[in-house]
């Protein structure tokens, strides 16, 4: 009896260990298994806090890719969906391009996508681009620091690829020539009835950060620095507000040179600079309600000339600094300009892109109001006449904007005093 006893109390007690050490296992690895999807949870948190891209599942696939993509795809389930559509959005060479994102991380459209593959860190905050424009292409528009102090002194403006470049360099009102007479020009627009007005009432603020860019066209032979103290971006800003006094917009604009007017200037601290611009102006007119700094883009004519109707324009970028919490109600105001330019003058557009402080500045004063907006336009190598005939566009749908905005206003003031009418009745 006891030789059977001792052997089964000594199997018992075995087993009794081996349910133990395989509960200690279990426990063990399940607290690590929880323990690493937390890490993973709050690394992935993370990354999506500090990420400057507002895209990072797809990698860019559907800024990349037109809409008539997604309609053929419907259009495989939908027979008739995809009758209208002449020729295949499909492309080899961009679907091929995705691929080769999308497994690799490395954009084929830009090199330095293969540096930062071996760098890393290097192209977390590049510039993203939120929604693509008809202007076409993917290089993201460049803000260059200058490299010097030559001041380009004025010449005759050359004139290249179609553009003219006869302006006048100290009226910013004269018209452009080269404009297509089947094109009406912003400055006479045809009316019916006289134009709505804002009488006494500067509700559009135009300024420039950067208020000495300029262009080689318009400065002297041998210029290597497109900066001027006279021959700047700043006649663009003066154009566009003119053009939207003309159609009875109020606008104000600062041409403030900040590199004589601020002491110890510094260019890195330009946005602090207008910053202080942008205060003063809204404490002087209370019913600003639009904001726009005016840049010029630091590439090449290929990227930012487009041809409509005949006459070169200068091609614009809109961009959005992401250091500003409410950055997604400026991009909202900046898409409701690229939609209309997509509508009535498709291939203007470089598309909207946004940047945080690794790119830019990255606020670019926009959290002063949701209406608030840079646009880039043109680059180093477009003329003055081309960048005024897309300021006059520019002041077309800016207008339109504007009173569509206010008649939307009216109509939502109206429906609530009817509605407080009948409560009260």
């Amino acid at each position: 009896m006891l030789r059977f006893i001792a052997p089964h109390g000594r199997r018992r007690g075995s087993g009794l260990r081996r349910y133990l050490v395989t509960g200690q296992a279990f426990l063990t690895l399940s607290l690590c298994t929880m323990a690493l999807l937390l890490a993973l949870g709050a690394g992935g948190a993370l990354q999506t806090k500090l990420s400057a891209s507002p895209v990072q599942s797809m990698k860019g696939f559907a800024a990349s890719v037109s809409s008539a993509f997604f309609s053929s795809l419907l259009g495989m389930e939908l027979p008739h969906m995809d009758k209208q559509v002449v020729d295949s959005p499909f492309s080899a060479g961009r679907m091929a391009a995705f691929l080769v994102r999308f497994l690799t991380d490395m954009n084929p459209d830009d090199p330095k996508s293969l540096l930062e593959l071996g760098m890393p860190g290097i192209g977390r905050d590049s510039a993203v681009l939120l929604r693509p424009g008809s202007g076409g292409g993917t290089n993201a528009p460049v803000d260059r620091e200058p490299d010097g102090s030559n001041d380009g002194i004025p010449r005759n403006p050359v004139n290249t690829s179609g553009g003219s470049g006869g302006s006048d360099m100290s009226a910013p009102d004269a018209s452009p020539s080269g404009q297509p007479e089947s094109s009406a020009s912003p400055s006479s627009p045809p009316q019916e009835s006289p134009l709505p007005s804002t009488p006494e009432r500067n509700v559009v603020f135009i300024y420039h950060s950067h208020n000495r860019e300029s262009w080689f066209p318009e400065l002297k032979e041998g210029t290597k620095l497109p900066e001027s103290s006279q021959v700047n971006v700043t006649l663009v800003g003066r154009r566009l507000a003119d053009q939207l006094e003309r159609l009875g917009v109020g606008a104000v604009h600062s041409n403030t040179d900040y590199m004589t007017t601020v002491k110890n200037y510094n260019w890195n601290n330009s946005y602090k600079y207008s910053m202080q611009t942008v205060k003063e102006a809204i404490a002087d007119n209370k019913d600003l309600t639009f904001f726009f700094d005016i840049h010029r883009d630091s590439l090449h004519r290929k990227q930012t000339t487009a041809t409509i109707n005949g006459a070169d324009y200068a091609k614009v970028y809109f961009i959005i600094g992401q250091k500003n919490p409410d950055w997604e109600k400026n991009e909202a105001f900046a898409n409701s300009i690229h939609q209309a330019l997509e509508e009535d003058y498709p291939g203007l557009s470089n598309g909207i892109w946004s940047k945080t402080t690794a790119e830019g500045n990255g606020e670019y004063n926009q959290s002063v109001s949701p209406d608030s907006v840079l646009i880039e336009i043109g680059g180093v190598d477009n003329t003055l006449a081309e960048c005024y005939r897309t300021a006059d566009v520019l002041a077309q749908v800016i207008a339109e904007l504007y009173w569509n905005q206010q008649d939307a206003e009216k109509v939502d003031a109206q429906a609530a005093d009817e509605a407080k009418e009948a409560n009260e009745s």
